[in-house]
């Protein structure tokens, strides 16, 4: 997916058809013809399913798509209209759709002895699906290709170089895979906890995506081994922005953010301490809006969200957002969602998860 890519709204309408649109209720018909933006998130609702919603950019729930169990990250190919989502870790399924209903969706496995990392990208011309995948017995992280023109099929699988891996995402062009291994063992036998605080390996990774070669790694400095390196996005200089979750002592003020790009070493933004504190040691989102010059952050543990100007990484503003979940490129900053049900203007009986996608814009 290049995450700058967008369809444009009236293109989504025009394409869903007739039957669609009449399969809304008035008021979620209604917000999909005068919304400038259309986004997806997945949602626990209050009987208990997991769904992926489809909202207005002022939040109005448009339409769902009902899945087996939870799921965490979303990515979204503009060349052929399909969203993937991905199990919660240690999820072992993802499913591909269409969020206009033109065909049925399509669930795939990871392979035996894998589980998914929560995250994956398409590459530009929608081919291929690119997925973190843990080889939990050998303990190390493994980038998963899939076949989009033959029903997701698996062609293939590349090292993620590094252990923990979480997002990753495909260059503009298709040459590079962007990598973010947080560092952090696990083992389905235990659940989701964390094996190896004591002696983590984060680092951040550009391969050759038709290789899987190493290009450039970028560990975490020694005095930084806690510093989980989690999740990325792309600005429109192609510079990779990452985020970070702290797993050392609550008291410290360690950098969580930064970006790099290839060739050049990773460099780390000084926040204000009061934005790091409000962070409370764990962005969980991050997003670029490409058209703006902006970074977005999100912190559930803090309950906070800010954005920074892409160009000096200086705070443009910080508010306090309870339970702060999802964030994506939306008008002039970015739409937020919170695990209360929040999105944006409106408020839905579902709690949000903690990614979003934007999947078509005006």
């Amino acid at each position: 997916m290049a995450r700058g890519a967008l369809i444009d709204r009236r293109l989504f309408v025009k394409a869903a058809g007739l039957a669609f649109v009449q399969s809304l209720t008035p008021r979620a018909a209604f917000a999909l013809e005068r919304t400038d933006a259309v986004f997806a998130s997945g949602f626990r609702a209050p009987d208990g399913h997991y769904g992926i919603g489809l909202v207005s950019e002022d939040g109005t729930f448009i339409d769902e798509i009902r899945l087996p169990d939870r799921i965490h990250g979303l990515g979204h190919s503009a060349a052929t209209g399909l969203t993937v989502a991905f199990a919660r870790r240690p999820g072992t399924f993802a499913v591909i759709f269409d969020s206009l209903k033109r065909s049925q969706p399509v669930i795939i496995s990871a392979p035996e002895n894998r589980h998914f990392f929560g995250h994956g990208s398409f590459s530009p011309d929608g081919r291929l699906l690119y997925a973190s995948e843990n080889d939990f017995d050998a303990n190390r992280g493994m980038i998963g290709v899939y076949d989009a023109r033959d029903d997701f099929r698996r062609v293939g699988e590349f090292p993620a170089h590094g252990i923990g891996t979480h997002d990753m995402t495909v260059s503009d062009d298709g040459r590079f895979l962007l990598i973010a291994n947080g560092g952090i063992e696990t083992h389905p036998d235990f659940g989701r906890t964390k094996l190896n605080l004591d002696h983590m390996e984060p680092s951040l990774v550009i391969a050759d995506a038709k290789t899987g070669e190493l290009i450039d790694k970028h560990a975490m400095p020694d005095k930084l081994r806690q510093l989980s390196t989690r999740h990325l996005d792309i600005s429109a200089d192609g510079r990779v922005w990452f985020a970070c979750q702290y797993e050392g002592p609550r008291n410290d003020l360690p950098p969580l953010v930064g970006h790099f790009a290839r060739g050049e070493d990773v460099s780390f933004i000084d926040l204000p301490e009061e934005t790091t504190t409000g962070l409370g040691n764990y962005v969980g989102a991050i997003a670029v809006n490409r058209g703006k010059g902006l970074v977005g952050l999100t912190s559930p543990q803090g309950g906070f969200a800010v954005t920074l100007d892409a160009k000096t990484g200086k705070v443009i503003s910080q508010a306090r957002v309870p339970d702060a979940a999802g964030i994506a490129a939306g008008g002039d900053g970015f739409a937020v969602s919170s695990y209360d049900g929040s999105f944006e203007q409106n408020r839905s009986p579902v709690a949000w998860d903690q990614h979003i996608v934007r999947i078509a814009a005006g």
